[in-house]
């Protein structure tokens, strides 16, 4: 399935979260495509607020990865790729046992591991319209 959501504003985005949530389904995995300062931490924030995460959601740029947990114990990885420098470093997290736990992982910059990628996962990118309005493109596998 492919879908296509216009985003105006801050306020509209709780609502296009909880569409894609419904959407991915049983789909854990998701790679979050876009320019810097687009939004993808920005809706992985409101994302985990819909799923009922009461922890502070931020980019973990230099941890490479955060933990929160949903309002049903459930644990929400949340990655961002974009200063990695090597592979190494994405193998010395422990990544595989992330990505393959059945949790959510919600990927930023996956960009910089695509060979990693698990065969099926969510695509989702965002781009910004020069009216400031965000396109949100995604693509749950079969």
């Amino acid at each position: 399935m492919e879908k296509q959501l216009i985003v105006k504003n801050l306020i509209e985005l709780p609502n296009a979260a909880t569409t894609i949530l419904k959407d991915i389904g049983e789909h854990k995995v998701v790679a979050f495509f876009g320019k810097m300062g687009v939004g993808k931490t920005t809706l992985i924030k409101v994302l985990c607020q819909q799923m009922g995460v009461e922890d502070v959601v931020s980019s973990p740029t230099f941890a490479l990865v955060n933990e929160y947990l949903s309002s049903d114990g459930e644990s929400v990885f949340h990655f961002d790729f974009y200063r990695i420098e090597s592979i190494e470093e994405v193998f010395d997290i422990g990544y595989e046992e992330y990505i393959y736990s059945g949790h959510y992982c919600f990927i930023e910059w996956p960009e910089m591991i695509v060979e990693l990628l698990p065969e099926t996962f969510v695509y989702l990118s965002i781009e910004e319209n020069d009216n400031g309005t965000r396109v949100i493109n995604y693509k749950v596998p079969d």
